[in-house]
């Protein structure tokens, strides 16, 4: 491991020491990215995603890995953070440390689930009647169909009693809360890296296909415009639009699932685009001139919709760079030396487009540990301030204002290997490099904090998957076995939800799963939800992390879930077996409806029941 490295925090141009082990960094700009006018896990490759049902965007690599018990990476010792408590069993709510209070009354509480995270702050926090004394009476109300084939992986919207939501191939749909029954519909075909998703704004529904940006009504569904912003056949676009007075955000990234990811010249551009005619207004390039070998390097983009402060401030999550590892004659990342400005960072932009400041988490990144959860904006201490995670399963709270780091919690299963990027981000292609020729990493690409946190305003709440995985220096991840045994490995892989205090970044409880949340955290009042891989709804008590529901779906899940007034909406279209069903399932406070199957105990070799 290197020595200690100093961090640059964006605060009167002073330099502070981090300490050992910490090699994030931040600074204010020396100019912005900008460009004016006149007038983005890349995902599992396309076969994972087709064979596994798992579709989240920006894992790079096109290869995955296992955990211990699945036999494909050996991580060694499995080392925790010391702050981090030892989960007793793997049984859920096994690991509980002092209880958390939800917010009272927090200001800027979402009255229901209008946009991708919830609020302009990305909180994943809204007001609704549910609560640890009812959760347990949520039942089905409905059901709607997903295109197998197509597979989903986003958090819906709900406008004026209408669900919105689009699967993988970026058709969009629109759905009756109250029924269920699908409204319209708009076909695209166009498969995308995911997670997409829609946002809806004055009666329009904004979303994208691989390729384009496109506006449509929301009560038709009839298209209104569609811009195209990528540049190249390797680069596509698979986030939920962001949208802020008029203006629409959309950022482009090296994943074309059809061709590959991460693939020479594949670079992310922040757009902004006006809401009534999809015209760019500005762009903001995320990566520069791809460090100075654009035929082999990629790299950056966003997977989610931007954060927005109360002044229109941009606050962005930047996903990795590439190649992962490396390229042939460039092993450990050699074709890109130096930070890799600005992927894995946290950025904040002004409204049109000029860079405040960045935090950057993960100089050099060789793991594939994009920071591609939305930046979450809330308080701490009576400050404002922004906390934010990724896939190097590291937590970070940062000073809204300067983007000076406030506190860093690893959490999840760690071996050792955060700060490998150092080690070869100043060496060139002959350099002697004190990494070894195949390494075992946890987590691995698709380890970590895999999807958005959430916060009551002063507790943040993360899903973890802890999954190694094993990296080749100078082409990317590998497993033995290939796509058969990648599906087993993610379905046998172990997670966990934790609550971390805002205000110390001290952990307050972690409950360990039998399998992975890839559903994110949702909270309303003191209530925490998620779903696991292996198709099964929790939800937790805020407080204390106790299981208060376990609910099996019809199919594993890999997307996100929206609550809605006394609505919890669902997607459950990872299926595992051929009986398991692909479906949309608003659950609902004293419904009583019936799924057409459930998810059944797995067999040897697959997904872990939980």
């Amino acid at each position: 491991m290197p020595g200690p490295r100093q961090q640059i925090t964006a605060g009167a141009g002073r330099l502070t020491r981090a300490g050992a082990g910490r090699p994030g960094r931040g600074r204010w700009p020396r100019r912005g990215q900008l460009s004016r006018f006149a007038g983005r896990p890349a995902a599992a490759s396309t076969a994972v995603a087709l064979a596994a049902g798992l579709a989240i965007g920006g894992c790079g690599g096109g290869g995955g890995s296992r955990n211990t018990a699945a036999g494909l990476c050996s991580p060694g010792h499995l080392s925790s953070d010391p702050a981090r408590p030892a989960a007793a069993g793997g049984t859920a709510g096994a690991a509980r440390l002092s209880p958390t209070a939800t917010s009272p009354g927090r200001p800027s509480l979402a009255s229901g689930w209008a946009l991708p995270g919830a609020d302009l702050a990305n909180t994943r926090d809204t007001a609704s009647p549910i609560t640890s004394a009812n959760v347990s009476r949520l039942g089905v109300a409905w059901t709607a169909p997903i295109n197998r084939a197509a597979g989903y992986a986003t958090t819906p919207v709900v406008v004026h009693g209408v669900v919105y939501t689009q699967d993988l191939l970026s058709n969009v749909m629109a759905i009756s809360l109250a029924t269920g029954r699908v409204l319209w519909t708009h076909a695209y075909n166009s498969r995308n890296g995911g997670p997409d998703g829609v946002n809806v704004a004055s009666g329009v529904v904004y979303a994208a296909t691989s390729h384009a940006a496109v506006a449509l009504s929301a009560a038709t569904g009839r298209q209104l415009w569609s811009r195209r912003l990528t540049r190249n056949d390797h680069e596509g676009i698979d986030m939920a639009p962001g949208y802020h007075d008029g203006t629409v955000f959309v950022s482009t990234v090296p994943d074309n699932p059809v061709l590959g990811q991460y693939l020479g010249d594949a670079k992310a551009v922040l757009w902004a685009l006006n809401a009534a005619t999809g015209a760019p207004e500005w762009s903001w390039d995320e990566v520069q001139d791809l460090w100075g070998r654009p035929g082999i390097n990629s790299g950056g983009g966003q997977w989610y919709a931007p954060s927005f402060d109360a002044q229109g401030n941009i606050y962005l999550g930047v996903a990795n760079p590439g190649p992962v590892t490396g390229h042939a004659g460039y092993p450990w990342a050699t074709s890109r030396p130096g930070p890799d400005l600005y992927t894995d960072s946290v950025v904040k932009l002004s409204p049109r487009g000029r860079l405040l400041w960045y935090y950057q988490l993960t100089p050099h990144d060789v793991h594939d540990w994009d920071l591609q959860d939305p930046p979450v904006l809330t308080m701490a201490n009576g400050r404002p301030v922004v906390i934010d995670g990724g896939k190097a399963g590291i937590l970070i709270e940062l000073n809204a204002q300067t983007g000076q780091l406030i506190w860093r919690l690893p959490v999840g299963d760690h071996n050792g290997h955060d700060a490998d990027g150092l080690l070869s981000e100043h060496a060139q292609p002959s350099t002697h490099i004190p990494l070894p020729a195949t390494e075992c990493a946890e987590p691995g690409g698709y380890g970590g904090i895999m999807s958005p946190l959430a916060s009551n305003g002063t507790t943040i709440f993360a899903a973890l998957n802890n999954l190694p995985m094993q990296y080749l220096k100078d082409s990317g991840t590998t497993v033995s076995g290939g796509i058969k045994r990648l599906v087993t490995a993610l379905a046998q892989a172990p997670g966990e939800m934790v609550a971390v205090n805002q205000d110390t970044g001290q952990l307050e409880w972690a409950d360990r799963l039998p399998s992975t949340p890839y559903g994110a955290a949702t909270v309303t009042n003191n209530v925490v939800f998620t779903t696991t891989y292996s198709g099964y709804l929790y939800a937790f008590s805020a407080a204390t992390g106790a299981v208060l529901l376990k609910r099996t779906l019809s199919a594993g899940s890999n997307s996100p879930l929206t609550v809605d007034g006394d609505y919890v909406i669902v997607g459950a279209a990872a299926p595992h077996t051929a009986a398991q069903t692909s479906l949309i399932i608003a659950y609902r406070l004293g419904a009583a409806g019936k799924l057409p199957d459930t998810v059944a105990p797995a067999p040897p070799g697959g997904p872990a029941p939980g």
